[in-house]
């Protein structure tokens, strides 16, 4: 089969689920990728309350232990890839027009489409830079994440302005692709097609919006503030008992509990002659 009869046939297959392939493109927009967006913000926002709090949520979503990467396989990398795929795809078969036609809804459709690629490209370097995935390609270069030294390794990795400049640009595009998509999304699904309903739709995602950023941009402030001494000596305490609860080390004994606690006896004091 030649290269014109395999596009023909993957446009007629386009064609014929069109439909379906929007809704589930569009679907998967919100559920599970924007979802993870907003627990993903959320959780490294954590970084603002301590060192320990982000580090008490890294520790909760590890808990999974061997699930976590099925996990992220099947509700997170796949449905991304799956929506990055579609979106490409949307994208190569218009033209932005927003010079000819500058009308909001043009601008909006416009910074959808770029956002998206930004995004994307983010996404792809966030992987690299600070995944278990990207590890094999960051090798020695770059400073990676340690889930078990969360807030020292995240506050190393994003040391310098550039890379917080770099980190800042990626996750607003994805917080405006997100939050603009929920507005899209209503139309496309038909939960609001009058123009108030539209109007009423737009303020609830520029609000979703402003509060995702604020705490993207929040995390990158913590992650600043971070005392690496600090919390390099809390995870060390945490990490520790975490392998004494799983029974990687021996778990010390009541004897050696009592002696550490025992009180020294208190010598009375000399006087003098």
């Amino acid at each position: 089969m030649n290269v014109s009869t395999d596009e023909s046939a993957a446009a007629s297959f386009l064609g014929r689920n069109q439909f379906l392939i929007y809704r589930l493109f569009s679907l998967s927009g919100l559920v599970p990728v924007g979802a993870f967006l907003v627990v993903h913000l959320l959780t490294n926002a954590s970084i603002l309350g301590g060192a320990e709090s982000f580090q008490g949520r890294v520790d909760l979503i590890h808990s999974l232990g061997a699930l976590l990467v099925p996990v992220e396989i099947a509700f997170i990398f796949l449905p991304i890839l799956f929506h990055a795929t579609v979106g490409f795809m949307i994208i190569a078969g218009g033209l932005p027009n927003v010079g000819s036609y500058p009308y909001a809804g043009n601008i909006r459709y416009t910074l959808q489409r770029a956002t998206g690629m930004i995004a994307f490209a983010f996404i792809v370097w966030h992987l690299i830079h600070l995944h278990w995935l990207g590890a094999p390609v960051r090798g020695t270069a770059l400073p990676g994440f340690d889930p078990h030294h969360a807030s020292s390794t995240l506050a190393v990795a994003l040391g310098s302005m550039v890379m917080n400049l770099l980190y800042a640009i990626g996750m607003l595009a994805a917080v405006y692709h997100f939050a603009n998509g929920l507005w899209s999304l209503g139309i496309t699904w038909g939960l609001w097609t009058s123009p108030a309903a539209m109007r009423r739709a737009n303020w609830v995602s520029v609000a979703v919006g402003a509060v995702l950023a604020a705490a993207g941009l929040g995390s990158l402030v913590g992650a600043r503030r971070v005392d690496v001494e600090a919390a390099r000596a809390m995870e060390g305490r945490r990490e520790e008992m975490r392998r004494m609860l799983e029974g990687e080390v021996p778990l010390p004994s009541a004897r050696t509990m009592e002696t550490a606690v025992e009180p020294r006896p208190v010598e009375s004091p000399r006087t003098g002659t």
